[in-house]
């Protein structure tokens, strides 16, 4: 039995943390707005979603002046951040192949710094947000396949978890309760992330507290970041050309699932196999299951 272990402790990093979260060297000023980009059928761009409809009571209160809905674009340079920086020294995460099976193992509390929840009334992210959540901790458990197979036709993406990053946290579609842009409409911390309503602290879309490993050193182009519900590894939204050079991944590289098949550091060896990426744009992180997705605990 091969059994590779992983202990992942996140080593705090100021300068990935400026403010606002979303702002990139390598971004542009404004993004598409992501709101109506959801299909029942896979498509590249959209999110293949396992419902039509959404709860809604919850998420922002208010539109922020960074979303101009007429141009259909925002500005994440121009949108504010939950304030504060709570570190989480109880954090704790293991991925651990187990023969067939990849096994992940964390209790829900980020091993990076997270902002003050909930959100402190009076600041600037309340304005927009008043997000009451707290943190809390939680067992997760996911029993993941270490060889996972694309299967035949395209899988919906649900509400809720639907991956899990190296840092602890859970991974999130890319709409809110209301089926809107969450990362453009809700407000997240310094790591671009938020608790929901069971304590779960989450990300939607590409945080800069994933870039580092534990020895604060940054990831390479070709290693995962994270992994999906259906076992493919998800990796950040820089690839290389195999040189020096390195660019900004857009949709445009990626499938309607939001993944490719490309060269990845799994267990390692290098493997020529199916992955997802996050980007900068809407869906962020898939836009539907290429394989068929685990349940989580």
């Amino acid at each position: 039995m091969l059994s590779i272990s992983t202990n992942l402790a996140f080593a705090h990093d100021p300068a990935l943390h400026t403010k606002p979260a979303h702002a990139s060297a390598q971004q542009p000023n404004r993004l598409p707005l992501g709101d109506g980009k959801i299909s029942a059928t896979p498509r590249q761009g959209y999110v293949m979603a396992c419902r039509s409809n959404f709860p809604g009571g919850g998420g922002a209160h208010r539109v922020g002046e960074w979303i101009d809905k007429t141009a259909g674009t925002w500005d994440p340079s121009a949108k504010p951040q939950v304030e504060g920086s709570v570190s989480w020294p109880n954090a704790a995460i293991t991925v651990v192949r187990e023969g067939e099976q990849r096994v992940v193992r964390a209790n829900n509390l980020p091993t990076h710094p997270t902002g003050q929840y909930p959100i402190r009334s009076g600041s600037k992210a309340y304005e927009y947000d008043r997000n009451p959540n707290s943190i809390r901790e939680r067992t997760v458990l996911l029993t993941l396949p270490a060889e996972p197979q694309v299967t035949a036709q395209p899988n919906c993406v649900p509400l809720g978890m639907i991956g899990f990053a190296l840092s602890g946290v859970a991974i999130f579609n890319a709409f809110d309760v209301q089926g809107r842009d969450a990362p453009a409409y809700e407000i997240q911390d310094l790591c671009n992330g938020h608790p929901e309503r069971n304590g779960s602290y989450h990300y939607h879309d590409w945080s800069p507290c994933l870039a580092k490993d534990a020895a604060g050193k940054p990831y390479a182009h070709d290693e995962p970041v994270g992994w999906m519900l259906d076992g493919h590894p998800i990796l950040g939204p820089i690839m290389s050309d195999g040189g020096e050079d390195t660019k900004l991944i857009t949709n445009a590289d990626l499938d309607e699932c939001h993944g490719r098949v490309g060269n990845v550091r799994v267990d390692g060896q290098i493997k020529r196999i199916y992955h997802y990426r996050f980007t900068m744009e809407y869906p962020y992180t898939i836009g539907c299951f290429k394989g068929q997705a685990q349940r989580a605990n």
